[in-house]
């Protein structure tokens, strides 16, 4: 049975990249594929979806996220620094908060595959419901893949199975791979990344202080 309750983690290289504590990324998508002997998925019918998004989509300070559902230090993150900048920062709407897919990929598979299957729910149900399933795959990151995906939509309005699909077939690869080169773009390197105001959170480990400091200098600077 799939817990909604705390994982024990994947292994995953444990990195030191500048101002990130986290999984280890970059490079091209292609390269990467390659390199692990897959195909890239076709693409689904349709544009990529928009970025995920908590909190005031207007207000002054935005906090950019960017994560892998396989990454053992995303959901360090997950369950110990998101739920204090949800209580503090979003319950109000002092910020606006972005989620971005970033499948370094620490798991070939499920880092894809579960991207996939959480913007199935963004697709079918809307970003709140997003979130609360994106914080059910890190806490049973030890358990995804197909029959997990399915499971973990009790009490979200769509059919398990069609959350299954979407992550085995990676139906959304298109939304998943941008992001991830957007993120490229923007000079992330692995994961758990995070910007406020474009400026990146500098930190040794995973923690709230940081975040919260960077947070209320933006909110100053406003």
């Amino acid at each position: 049975m799939t817990r909604f309750t705390r994982r024990s983690v994947l292994s995953a290289t444990t990195v030191a990249l500048g101002a990130l504590a986290g999984c280890a990324g970059g490079g091209s998508e292609s390269a990467e594929t390659e390199t692990a002997g897959t195909e890239t998925p076709t693409p689904a019918p349709g544009q990529p979806l928009s970025t995920p998004v908590a909190g005031d989509p207007e207000a002054d300070v935005t906090v950019a996220v960017y994560e892998d559902y396989a990454c053992p230090h995303c959901a360090t993150y997950s369950e110990s620094v998101y739920p204090q900048i949800r209580e503090n920062y979003l319950t109000d709407g002092t910020i606006r908060y972005e989620f971005h897919d970033f499948p370094v990929p620490v798991d070939k598979n499920a880092s894809w595959q579960a991207a996939s299957a959480a913007r199935a729910v963004q697709d079918n149900v809307g970003d709140e419901a997003f979130f609360t399933y994106s914080e059910r795959l890190f806490a049973n990151q030890n358990q995804l893949g197909p029959d997990t995906y399915a499971d973990l939509t009790e009490g979200i309005d769509i059919d398990g199975e069609t959350v299954r699909a979407a992550a085995t077939g990676e139906l959304y690869h298109p939304t998943v791979s941008e992001d991830r080169e957007a993120g490229i773009d923007r000079g992330v390197e692995g994961t758990p990344t995070v910007f406020v105001n474009d400026e990146l959170v500098e930190w040794s480990e995973i923690a709230y202080e940081p975040v919260r400091s960077a947070i209320e200098a933006a909110r100053s600077d406003g």
